[in-house]
């Protein structure tokens, strides 16, 4: 979560390198991608509700990358106030663990659809998968204004999305939280994955010719590597730089972990693009075939 206390050129060069191509790709994948759920497919399904809540996620933190630009443009400074700037922090993080929330949502309902397609018909609706969309979003707006409002810059007023406080980093409760919502996130959506692959193989194994579930493990395992690679080593390193700022690792390599822990952040975000660019062609190949759902559902 957190860039402390400087930003160095090269993170500068290299977060502009990243985000520009990210945010017009990713804008680009987004409207494409929810346009397609909207007004081609028009089927209110489970699948399509979750889909279509990790799309606005991923749009509303992508709304924040220009802002974020020009953040870390050290010579400029941050010259909007603090009072947006704490909107921007709270829309970026807010939307980014909506995100990966959503994405848990996602492997969970494919698991049940999947591994219990009986009482599937009663874990799932689409009027649930609303709800539950809903719940997401309101618990990471109300657990994350509690602790958002608790972070402090270094110098206040000149810098936005890091020069974080000291006393911000001995936040125990803050960073446990977020290693948490992550590390269950991951272990959570491993499972569902594994176990979703390995009852699709036994179909292929049954009928060779199941093409859809030869493309659904494709869309399944793409999923659950672009959320690991997105977000496992910002969070390990995330650990790693409090550790440090805390004496319990030596902070010989605190430079060198700073700049590591930005340029992960970078990464993460690359999430929003990618995610949305996946979806985007398996609705695209949805719409050439003839399937009743997606086949990253069936």
């Amino acid at each position: 979560m957190f860039n402390i206390s400087g930003i160095d050129p090269f993170v500068e060069v290299f977060q502009m390198v990243v985000y520009i191509p990210t945010f017009i790709l990713g804008l680009f994948f987004n409207v494409m991608a929810l346009w397609m759920l909207l007004f081609k497919i028009k089927k209110w399904m489970e699948s399509t509700t979750y889909v279509a809540a990790l799309i606005i996620f991923d749009s509303f933190l992508l709304f924040t990358l220009p802002f974020k630009m020009r953040a870390y443009n050290v010579k400029d400074g941050w010259r909007l106030g603090s009072d947006f700037c704490l909107f921007l922090e709270s829309l970026y993080f807010v939307n980014m663990y909506g995100s990966i929330l959503i994405s848990v949502c996602i492997g969970m309902d494919r698991y049940i659809a999947i591994r219990y397609p009986f009482y599937a018909k009663i874990l799932r609706s689409p009027k649930k998968a609303t709800a539950a969309c809903t719940c997401v979003c309101i618990l990471v707006w109300v657990v994350s204004s509690g602790f958002l409002y608790q972070l402090q810059h270094s110098n206040n007023g000149t810098h936005c999305f890091y020069g974080f406080s000291n006393a911000t980093w001995m936040n125990v409760s803050l960073v446990t939280m977020l290693e948490m919502v992550f590390l269950i996130s991951a272990a959570v959506l491993t499972f569902c994955t594994s176990q979703i692959i390995l009852i699709l193989r036994k179909k292929t194994q049954v009928d060779p010719s199941f093409i859809s579930a030869r493309r659904s493990i494709k869309v399944i395992v793409a999923n659950f590597l672009i959320f690991l690679l997105s977000f496992a080593p910002y969070h390990l390193l995330l650990l790693l730089y409090y550790l440090i700022k805390n004496n319990v690792i030596s902070s010989v390599y605190m430079r060198d972990m700073r700049i590591c822990l930005q340029v992960s952040l970078c990464l993460a975000n690359l999430n929003c693009c990618l995610d949305a660019l996946c979806y985007y062609f398996v609705f695209k190949e949805f719409l050439k075939s003839t399937s009743q759902e997606p086949t990253f559902i069936s």
